[in-house]
């Protein structure tokens, strides 16, 4: 059983979403394997802006728009996160598009205080685990990977491949990069990490470093410094021959996550 990724990882325009769609656009349709899914950076319409009463959509606007009709066009699942505004609210919101326009989402649960996200987003309280093709794929975004018990495999197939969309900035690229294997060695799953390059409106320097890691922990792919689009073919059967020899994850702690008040 396999599924075909295309990872994309490019930079983006300060604060102007028809921009970033065009230049998505043009990246994707520049794709030349057949692919299934295809993984764009955190809030790849605006960068990581602070401002969504400046950036924000609604789920109705453009840029889901656009991931309908993209995800349409190509036949395959369109998935990155997005500023949007609902009920008054604004979320840093991951959606899971389909081509059939039918559509989940994950709202990111652990806002980057440190850059005040947390003061003007708000955070969800619900994991969103996709199927596609008898896959599981953990959806979750750039800052919940500081948060192992957020990612942490409950039992032994809940999640065959954990995703992560982000803006990580170069400066703390050791820690992208080790909490990425660590995650995937814990959960014995695949790990996937796109993030963006180059400077952002803050001048923050954002050197890519988007991964793929086996379920050992090794890295299979990575690229910095530059925009790329990176298209490959995952196997089920490594993954469960991993779990079957090594059979850690039934050995693991339950718990219960409690919502944050």
């Amino acid at each position: 059983m396999s599924l075909t990724i295309t990872l994309i990882q490019t930079d983006l325009v300060w604060e102007n979403i028809d921009a970033n769609l065009a230049n998505l656009e043009e990246k994707i349709n520049a794709i030349k394997e057949k692919t299934e899914v295809i993984v764009l950076p955190e809030m790849f319409s605006t960068g990581f802006s602070m401002n969504p009463k400046k950036v924000a959509e609604t789920m109705e606007g453009k840029a889901v728009q656009w991931m309908k009709r993209i995800a349409a066009t190509q036949k395959a699942i369109l998935t990155g996160s997005l500023a949007i505004e609902e009920n008054g609210q604004y979320f840093n919101r991951l959606i899971w598009m389909l081509p059939n326009g039918q559509f989940s989402y994950y709202d990111k649960r652990h806002l980057f205080a440190f850059a005040g996200e947390n003061k003007h987003y708000t955070p969800g309280n619900k994991r969103l685990i996709a199927q596609v093709k008898g896959w599981k794929i953990n959806l979750q975004v750039c800052y919940d990977l500081r948060f192992p018990v957020w990612a942490r495999q409950q039992n032994e197939a809940e999640y065959d491949v954990l995703l992560y969309v982000a803006n990580w900035p170069e400066r703390r690229n050791l820690a992208w990069k080790t909490l990425l294997a660590a995650r995937a060695i814990e959960n014995q799953c695949y790990v996937i990490g796109v993030n963006r390059v180059g400077n952002d409106g803050n001048n923050i320097y954002h050197s890519g470093d988007s991964l793929l890691i086996n379920p050992l922990g090794e890295m299979l792919y990575t690229k910095a410094h530059e925009a790329s689009i990176y298209t490959f073919t995952l196997e089920k059967e490594p993954l469960v021959v991993i779990r079957k020899q090594l059979p850690f994850l039934k050995d693991a702690d339950d718990f219960l996550i409690r919502n944050k008040s």
